[in-house]
């Protein structure tokens, strides 16, 4: 019987995902293993929902953005990750890749701790994970973010206007830092560093008194203003998140109440997430799946790949996984850890405030 190796692709979609896919199924037909493919995420292995995944089905996708595969949010319960390990044995599964970010991952190392071989590809925009130097999408959100600022400085210019560009990033700033520095915006603000209402004001106020007639202002929607973030609803996820949005069109208001200067509000929300991949993207996908197809073939289960430096390695989960309380529940669950920008990083965007 041939050896059989399984993906799914969980969480929110992100560019590069397709080339993942294809490249973990390519180098595992190499080996004349079989590929396939389940159906949204861990939902899919719940109800042994799956495609068979060879040449032809992964041929034209390396461009594409989403995933053939499709995904959800599913966060599988103890009952339900007896389901997944009884379905992945009864399929003849020899390894799971999960290709997620935190939550999905969590979930493939509570998997390999009940004996699963699982191996995890790290996927978010947010390039928020532990373990890793980068995560493919990343470089695609922040390439939108920065063509979205660049398109607000004529307007905001136009009409002498505060713009607020809230870009993703729930508890790390990373894309509205690099999107922020690129495009050139006159504040920059992370969930990692809190400014004031006021500290804000000073910066636009100090602009309009040195003759600049506009400011642009890049905010991840994590940033806590006045100590709390600003929800969507009270309610939290499936995977017992927050769910933020809003903080833009908060600012707005204060900056304009303080100030007096008209201010809009940009929501870039999930065009950041969508379209196809950047070419570093797609070489990154790329490599992450050939060599999560290649711990899988040499038997390495229960690792993270991961890019640290130039060099794409497998990390053990235990290394970047550690156990937290449940938002949702209030009980022990195991979490990847957050990759937060540092301090110097921030410095940096904070020489070209104002």
């Amino acid at each position: 019987m041939k050896k059989r190796i399984a993906m799914l692709t969980g969480g929110g979609d992100c560019p590069g995902l397709n080339a993942v896919i294809r490249a973990v199924t390519r180098r595992a037909l190499m080996e004349g293993w079989e590929a396939i493919g389940f159906r949204n995420g861990w939902a899919g292995v719940i109800q042994g929902d799956y495609v068979v995944l060879d040449r032809q089905r992964v041929a034209g996708i390396l461009h594409l953005g989403g995933t053939i595969l499709g995904t959800s949010r599913t966060n599988p319960t103890d009952e339900q990750l007896g389901t997944i390990a009884d379905n992945l044995k009864k399929i003849g599964v020899t390894t799971l890749v999960a290709i997620g970010g935190d939550d999905t991952l969590s979930v493939a190392s509570a998997l390999y701790k009940r004996g699963v071989p699982v191996i995890g590809v790290p996927k978010t925009i947010d390039n928020d994970i532990a373990g890793t130097d980068q995560t493919f999408g990343f470089d695609t959100a922040v390439n939108i973010a920065t063509e979205a600022i660049d398109r607000c400085h004529s307007t905001a210019e136009a009409h002498s206007r505060v713009l607020v560009v809230e870009i993703m990033g729930r508890q790390a700033g990373w894309i509205a830092l690099y999107a922020g520095v690129a495009g050139g915006a006159d504040v920059v603000l992370l969930p990692e560093f809190p400014m004031t209402l006021d500290e804000i004001c000073k910066i636009i106020k100090s602009r309009q008194a040195s003759g600049k007639n506009f400011s642009i202002v890049a905010v991840a929607e994590g940033f806590k203003l006045g100590g709390a973030a600003i929800l969507q609803t009270k309610e939290l996820d499936a995977f017992g998140h927050e769910r933020l949005g809003g903080i833009a069109e908060r600012l707005c208001r204060d900056i304009e109440k303080v100030t007096g200067i008209e201010s809009r509000s940009v929501v870039l929300g999930h065009t950041q997430r969508g379209g196809t991949p950047t070419a570093c993207d797609r070489v990154l996908g790329t490599r992450y799946g050939v060599k999560a197809a290649e711990l899988a073939i040499s038997g390495q289960t229960g690792k993270l790949v991961a890019l640290r430096g130039t060099d794409v390695i497998g990390v053990d989960f235990d290394s970047v996984i550690t156990e937290q309380i449940d938002k949702k529940t209030g009980k022990p669950k195991l979490r990847m850890g957050n990759r937060s920008v540092p301090k110097e990083f921030y410095d940096l965007a904070k020489v070209f405030f104002g």
